[in-house]
């Protein structure tokens, strides 16, 4: 398996966990951001997170990332959107322990030169080298984060199935268990979580399917034990514990599009001049600060990607 048990890993492949947690000062001052405090206040949540995880060895650095600071661990695994345990940002970490991924199968179908079948965790993670990509993620609800995953190109993936030629998008699904996950017996959403990319996006070297963070394994609240991570767009697009992957001809539905589609379009490029219908995208604030930033188009990763969108309008295509 690439992801290995800590009595597997020689202690010169582990990163010392606190030259993750403490890459940054967390900022908790009172003057601090209500959305800090807010990640804050669940730290009774669930106190078997660290030893929900194992150490990750072997991994490279990625050739994307940035040089901003990380948040801090706390940051990330107590504040967020993860609706199948709950509306509220803390929910998460409160109820995630509850599902069940070992073990794990994704269902690979659609149009493709391979089998479909469903394919366990460590055949899809076997052939692969994992890298850490140090990328922002940014929600709509105008907060962001700065997270050093692990994991590997999304593109390399769909190479292994040999989509057809009528294969131009890619559909995910994520896990629909309500007796593990409590928020799926509310009708927040049509369950289970639905999401896509087009195949052009989906092979762009940024997207990467995550298996990892901070040198470990995915915590449940984070999307354990697979995710795709999707830095230019907003972090709904970023599906969490992915079950099912579909190559598709005609664009997918996508659950917070069927939920709201006047504020949800299928393609969630992060773009400060289109602003949601309830609140601006011009600003941002990162967890743990308390000032605004400016919002980057596409996230800071025009670079990479503004070349797949030539021609389209961003703005009615939203």
């Amino acid at each position: 398996m690439v992801i290995q048990r800590a009595p597997d890993v020689r202690s010169s492949d582990i990163t010392d966990e606190r030259l993750y947690v403490n890459r940054r000062e967390f900022m908790r001052a009172a003057s601090g951001a209500a959305i800090g405090v807010a990640a804050g206040a669940v730290g009774a949540g669930w106190p078997g997170a660290a030893a929900a995880q194992e150490p990750i060895a072997g991994v490279k650095p990625g050739a994307f990332g940035t040089d901003e600071k990380w948040n801090a661990f706390e940051d990330i695994t107590r504040y967020n959107n993860f609706y199948e345990f709950g509306l509220d940002k803390g929910d998460p970490a409160r109820y995630a322990e509850r599902m069940k991924i070992k073990p794990w199968t994704i269902k690979v179908e659609g149009h493709m030169n391979k089998p479909e079948a469903d394919y366990t965790l460590e055949d899809i993670l076997k052939p692969h080298t994992l890298e850490e990509r140090v990328y922002r993620l940014r929600c709509v609800e105008a907060w962001s984060m700065v997270i050093p995953w692990i994991g590997f190109p999304l593109g390399d993936l769909i190479k292994r199935f040999e989509p057809t030629s009528n294969a131009k998008y890619v559909a995910f699904e994520t896990l629909y268990r309500p007796s593990e996950m409590p928020g799926q017996r509310q009708p927040v959403l049509q369950w289970p979580y639905v999401e896509g990319l087009r195949m052009d996006e989906a092979m762009s070297p940024l997207a990467i399917l995550a298996v990892g963070l901070y040198g470990k394994t995915l915590l449940n609240q984070n999307g354990a034990p697979i995710r795709l991570v999707v830095p230019w767009k907003y972090g709904f697009k970023s599906i969490k514990s992915i079950v099912k992957i579909r190559f598709v001809e005609r664009e997918p539905r996508t659950s917070w599009n069927l939920s709201a589609p006047e504020e949800y379009g299928f393609y969630a490029n992060v773009n400060p001049q289109v602003d949601h219908p309830r609140w601006s995208q011009r600003s941002e604030r990162r967890i743990g600060k308390f000032f605004r930033q400016d919002t980057l188009m596409f996230n800071g990763y025009g670079d990479q990607v503004a070349h797949l969108y030539a021609g389209v309008d961003l703005k009615r295509k939203y």
